[in-house]
């Protein structure tokens, strides 16, 4: 690549109160919910006292801030200092309160696990992927919580498949382990694998290792045929790059803020200290990342920020060879460069010629002679087209493979290699007679399977949808045909509540009419929820009269229109796709006649990438108004209880969230707010934090006073409003979070709590991880977890009971 059950069917003659009793189970008294202030009018609990354990009052101490001739006070900076006793008995205090908080929903906490582990088969294991003389996959062991790596060589006749997958059965067959997240789990308490790469003669793994949350990741190589491990190597590792020899390794180092500044080479079984520098870049705006391309045969170094990169080449055969310049930095201008035949392939989005025809939105692609490795000397073979937007590419030997967003859905299409080329006119990518992957909807999501083999005529992708478990497709490039080679499981369902399709041609809703093969009726069958779920894809016109993609998610039973709470989700940055691939957890509160809600608002991936531009930076804020229209549209359509409205956001989209909900407090009954990025202009004004130069392209740099006037309008911390009833919110941290400090979500639960009344304040509560980091710690059965005391908080704050005024 160039750039991680199903319950009771209800009657729809079901009287309220049992409706309700189904939305929303019984719950012990609550005596920490307020139950005297606006939030009563719609929602309470049963009366009762004074909460037994107030929540907590953080320490303030004085100090006024200054810029751009503006001052304000933030009392509460002091705790930025994390090894301050007195900031770590505040998250301690906080722990105790939320835990007392939430003491009443220990039997819905209980039943959602279970429910959430009883979807999930005992143990995993992928289908294996053929690379050279070996089968890669992955399994999860029955009773653990991590993954896996093993490996065994490839059965060497033309039934190998069919004995890999009887393998599933029981005889697997001489496998070796090259990596068991769990034992390291078990040592350290904490593991992050934050990349693994296989030498070319598979004789090597390198991989960077975090037990600590702070991603600090240290370099490790395993000899795999003997399973030595070497002393870790280095310590602030992020990307790796083995040379054609298998004995030279390339990989990045971190300065102090975790920025990838510096590219080193090293030699397995040399002394770490003896690592050659290569490259160092000063600029702190900038990251070097590298990669192999898929062919082995060069080295790309890409030393980019979000929006703008400088690429060099060396020659992975000859890796004390120099690094070659392949393009200077321009401002906005990026390169993704792989290699074929003596080619460089080149995704960009450089300005092209005068006559062609591109808008300098998304990417074209192009190509040079490898001897000829200069930006100056590429020739443009595909343009987009006006419907099209080419936004990533991968390649094989007999194929070139485009990731296209084609009339505003995601699509990937094969083009036979070597390509074709007329010099005398622009060519578009239906010129090359491409082959669209069949995709079971337009609300696919695509995720590319590893796919190292360089000369497969095969694609491994994994395709999800909110209705569709996660399938394992096989794309057989040279054939145009493809098979289902795996479904995720999902267990505790009878098989009468699932949506099969043994012609798969119900399913399978073509998103481009092109010739297809469809598999024999032999091949595993696809399936789906479809016939239990609805989802729906809705337009809302925003404040500007924008249409935002909103993705709506429901239970066909359980589901009451009018009656049943929503729970809005939303990011909004750095051009990322909202997160809407299968989960099998939901289903505990769709069965519960939740509804699910996902704004695509701008800020994060588009059909092209102005819709990105368009909610970055100086319209930043349009982000937050398309995250507020989508709310009120779920309210006003009476998709959702107007009074039952929840939001949720992670990391940059706590930042969404938290905004919303400052301008909005009325719309949103409760909110989600996980690792957020809260204390936006604190943050962005300091450049010793990590991320922060990173993080000027996308909202602005404060130092510009037109960026700070604007970030310090929208910021979460900096307009609290005051005296007003807030939504219950559940905010979680992390106390070695390295992207997102654990003070500001601390910061921010303290001020809600001086700002806003009083009674609603105590519904805030705040749960900061003392162990993990952004990613939060444990595997599959700590997120059921984290995510059924997630749900028990919302069904708690959503609970409706007799107003207190009848």
């Amino acid at each position: 690549m160039a750039a991680g059950l199903l319950l009771w069917r209800a009657s729809t003659k079901k009287p309220l109160t049992s409706i309700t009793s189904h939305l929303f189970p019984k719950l012990p008294s609550p005596a920490l919910f307020s139950t005297l202030c606006r939030k009563t009018k719609h929602l309470h609990s049963t009366p009762t006292t004074t909460p037994h354990l107030p929540p907590p009052a953080a320490k303030k101490v004085p100090f006024t801030a200054t810029a751009h001739g503006s001052t304000w006070q933030d009392p509460y900076r002091w705790m930025s200092d994390v090894d301050d006793p007195d900031f770590i008995s505040y998250v301690d205090a906080e722990n105790s309160y939320a835990d007392a908080f939430m003491r009443d929903t220990d039997e819905i906490q209980r039943i959602l696990y279970s429910e959430m582990v009883s979807k999930m088969p005992s143990n995993v294991t992928t289908p294996p992927e053929r690379w050279g003389p070996w089968l890669y996959y992955q399994c999860i062991p029955e009773r653990k919580e991590y993954p896996v790596l093993c490996r065994k060589s490839a059965v060497e006749n033309k039934n190998w498949l069919n004995t890999v997958f009887a393998s599933f059965k029981g005889g697997f067959g001489a496998e070796q382990v090259l990596l068991d997240w769990n034992e390291i789990a078990e040592k350290n308490g904490y593991v992050h694998v934050g990349t693994c790469r296989v030498s070319p003669d598979h004789n090597f793994l390198a991989y960077t290792l975090d037990t600590k949350g702070n991603e600090q990741f240290q370099l490790q190589i395993k000899d795999l045929r003997n399973n030595s491990i070497s002393l870790p190597r280095a310590e602030g590792v992020v990307s790796l790059a083995w040379a054609h020899d298998s004995c030279t390794l390339f990989y990045t180092l971190c300065d102090q803020n975790q920025r990838p500044h510096r590219l080193m080479r090293t030699e397995v079984g040399a002394h770490s200290g003896n690592d050659d520098v290569i490259l160092t870049e000063n600029d702190t705006r900038y990251c070097l990342d590298i990669t192999s391309t898929k062919d082995g045969k060069f080295v790309t170094v890409n030393s980019n920020s979000r929006t703008t990169s400088e690429v060099y080449v060396l020659n992975a055969t000859n890796p004390q060879s120099e690094l070659q310049r392949f393009c200077k930095r321009v401002s906005g201008v990026q390169y993704f460069l792989e290699h074929h035949s003596g080619f460089f392939y080149v995704l960009t989005n450089a300005p092209t010629s005068e006559g062609k025809n591109f808008s300098g939105d998304g990417y074209y692609l192009a190509t040079c002679r490898d001897e000829d490795a200069q930006s100056a000397n590429l020739k443009n073979i595909i343009m987009p087209g006006d419907d099209i937007c080419l936004e990533d590419m991968d390649i094989f030997n007999g194929h070139l493979i485009l990731f296209v967003n084609k009339e505003g859905s995601p699509s990937i299409c094969s083009i036979d290699m070597p390509i074709d080329i007329d010099p005398e006119r622009e060519m578009e990518i239906d010129d090359f007679n491409p082959w669209y992957f069949p995709l079971p909807s337009n609300m696919c999501t695509v995720t590319p399977g590893s796919n190292h083999d360089f000369g497969n005529t095969v694609y491994r992708a994994v395709l999800s949808s909110p209705v569709t478990p996660d399938l394992i497709v096989d794309y057989d490039m040279l054939r145009r045909t493809f098979s289902i080679v795996q479904q995720e499981d999902v267990t505790n369902i009878s098989r009468d509540e699932l949506n099969y399709d043994k012609d798969n041609k119900k399913l399978l809703e073509m998103t481009h009419e092109k010739e297809t093969n469809f598999p024999d009726n032999g091949s595993p069958v696809w399936k789906d929820f479809s016939d239990k779920y609805v989802c729906e894809e809705k337009e809302v016109v925003s404040h500007d009269g924008v249409k935002i993609p909103l993705t709506v998610l429901f239970s066909r039973c359980a589901y009451r229109k009018g009656q049943s709470p929503g729970l809005l989700h939303g990011y909004g940055a750095y051009g990322e796709t909202l997160d809407k691939s299968w989960c099998s957890d939901r289903l505990s509160l769709l069965d519960r006649g939740w509804v699910f809600a996902f704004a695509d608002v701008r800020g994060g991936a588009g059909a092209d990438p102005s819709w990105h531009k368009s909610g970055s930076g100086l319209n930043k804020l349009n982000s937050i108004h398309d995250f507020v229209s989508c709310g009120k549209y779920l309210i006003n359509e009476g998709l959702i209880d107007k009074h039952r409205l929840g939001a949720h956001g992670v990391s940059a989209g706590g930042l969404l969230v938290g905004s919303a909900v400052n301008m909005y407090p009325e719309l949103f009954r409760a909110a989600v707010l996980k690792v957020p990025f809260l204390d936006v202009v604190n943050t962005l004004l300091d450049p010793s934090l990590p991320l922060t130069t990173l993080d000027y392209e996308e909202f602005g740099n404060p130092q510009n006073r037109a960026f700070f006037k604007y970030i310090r309008s929208y910021s979460p911390y900096d307009n609290i409003p005051h005296g007003v009833c807030c939504p219950s919110m559940l905010v979680s941290a992390s106390f070695n979070d390295s992207r997102v400090g654990v003070w500001e979500a601390a910061k921010w639960v303290a001020k809600i709590r001086d700002s806003a009344c009083k009674r609603c304040s105590c519904e805030v509560i705040l749960q900061t991880n003392v162990t993990g980091g952004h990613f939060r710690e444990g595997g599959r059965l700590a997120r059921c977890r984290e995510t059924a005391f997630g749900y028990a908080y919302l069904i708690k704050a959503m609970a409706p009971t007799e107003d207190l005024q009848k």
